[in-house]
């Protein structure tokens, strides 16, 4: 799948989420109005205690309860809450996207995610690092090359077996068209590795794209309710 294009046969809708924007809909790429950062405020959230809120609500709480969890602040991702279960429970902002993508400065984005032990080690990283790298001032052009070099460089961490992700917080704001999507899961896998667990076929649960800039395929799975337990739209009828 080329960039993060992601065009689902199994399910009636394009997948607006976090890592795997359509940056192929030229009709909503041409009316992106998100060219440069915003002012820094409007990425940041004043209440720290509703952020910490926000970013529980990614997992149920038999999960994050015992997460730790991180808020961004001006000068960065800092830990507000220490965890005891190896589960990091953290608010991405439009970053997260690729750089490509039309919303990666769109200051709405509100992303709840709980990484599992696996991921919390080996994926989040880029993601604090793109974070440091859009509060240093840098370009989007700037932040992918720093990312790559980082990566080939092996700055960061290869991406450790089992790694994954729990996004299913209803307040979530992945996107102007995409606000709070579904409850899903997400598998992370290194390369491109679509194709290996029968993905975006007719009847498979399993929706995936590859996300060439983070080098790793993303599965995910729709869950059948949102972390407080409310029934998703998807399985209302």
């Amino acid at each position: 799948m080329p960039k993060n294009n992601i065009r689902i046969t199994a399910l009636p809708l394009v997948i607006p989420i976090l890592f795997l924007w359509p940056a192929c809909a030229l009709a909503q790429a041409a009316k992106a109005s998100y060219p440069v950062m915003a002012p820094l405020e409007r990425y940041l959230i004043p209440d720290e205690k509703a952020e910490i809120a926000l970013a529980r609500s990614s997992a149920p709480a038999s999960v994050s309860d015992a997460a730790e969890v991180m808020v961004l602040r001006r000068d960065g991702y800092v830990t507000a809450v220490k965890g005891s279960n190896g589960f990091v429970c953290v608010v991405e902002r439009s970053w997260g996207k690729a750089t490509d993508d039309p919303e990666f400065w769109n200051s709405k984005v509100r992303a709840p995610h709980c990484f599992n032990p696996a991921a919390s080690r080996t994926f989040l990283p880029i993601f604090l690092k793109k974070t440091n790298l859009v509060l240093a001032g840098k370009s989007k052009a700037q932040i992918l090359a720093a990312t790559t070099s980082a990566l080939d460089k092996k700055e960061l961490p290869a991406l450790a077996p089992g790694a994954m992700c729990y996004m299913m917080a209803k307040q979530q704001y992945l996107s102007d068209d995409g606000m709070n999507w579904h409850p899903h899961l997400m598998f992370f896998v290194s390369g491109d590795s679509v194709k290996t667990w029968g993905a975006n076929l007719p009847g498979s649960p399993v929706i995936a794209g590859n996300d060439p800039e983070e080098r790793v395929t993303v599965f995910m799975v729709l869950a059948g309710a949102w972390s407080d337990g409310t029934p998703s739209a998807s399985t209302m009828h």
